[in-house]
């Protein structure tokens, strides 16, 4: 199993038991902060490397499915869980992929998935899409200023400020290429790295009932 995994995986869960039954905790959410930057590289890095766009895509949006009731009792909101916005992000990156010879076809493509990730009630929104944008298409000496002005953005349009320290991970992605090349040799059981996001939303909305 890959460091990264396990720490994407370990610190969504504080971030989510934070959420749920420590809300008047800001650490809890702080250290949560680590997750999602790992998770959109994450999806970034296995783009390049799927041997089926689709069917990775089609995985995406099952897991995103059988999700999304246990989410949503966790979490008491109605929203479309984070897998469904990376099952977007996937599918703009094959898009852009495709229309790569034309720069207007593309703006248009992340103008519209930008759109329609805030227009609907997507968890992360537009955010997300830049972020796996970023992994895909920046140099990495490129990230972490990318990364923070993304940040400062939102904290000026919403005052996210919880977001502000998710820079720390895209810090050790981007500056840790020695590391990061021995963990990567690594591999999770895919059994497992699927099942975990609705296995926890699940075990956290039966503890919160």
């Amino acid at each position: 199993m890959s460091p990264l995994q396990i720490t994407a995986m370990l610190t969504m869960l504080v971030d989510h038991i934070g959420f749920v039954f420590f809300p008047d905790q800001p650490l809890l959410r702080i250290i949560g902060r680590i997750a999602f930057p790992l998770y959109a590289f994450g999806i970034a890095l296995g783009y390049r490397r799927t041997r089926s766009v689709k069917r990775y895509a089609m995985r995406l949006a099952a897991l995103a499915a059988v999700s999304q009731v246990p989410y949503m009792l966790a979490f008491q909101w109605a929203r479309i869980n984070v897998i469904g916005t990376f099952a977007v992000c996937l599918v703009v990156l094959a898009a852009l992929d495709r229309f790569k010879g034309s720069r207007l076809i593309s703006a248009a493509v992340d103008l519209a998935a930008a759109a329609l990730l805030e227009l609907l009630p997507f968890e992360y929104g537009a955010y997300c899409l830049a972020l796996v944008l970023m992994y895909r298409y920046l140099p990495r000496d490129y990230w972490v200023a990318a990364h923070f002005g993304l940040n400062l953005l939102y904290f000026l349009y919403n005052g996210w400020w919880i977001q502000l320290f998710s820079i720390i991970p895209t810090g050790l992605l981007a500056y840790g290429k020695i590391l990061l090349k021995r963990l990567d040799t690594i591999r999770v059981p895919r059994w497992l790295w699927l099942s975990f996001y609705p296995a926890h939303l699940a075990l956290l909305a039966a503890a919160a009932l």
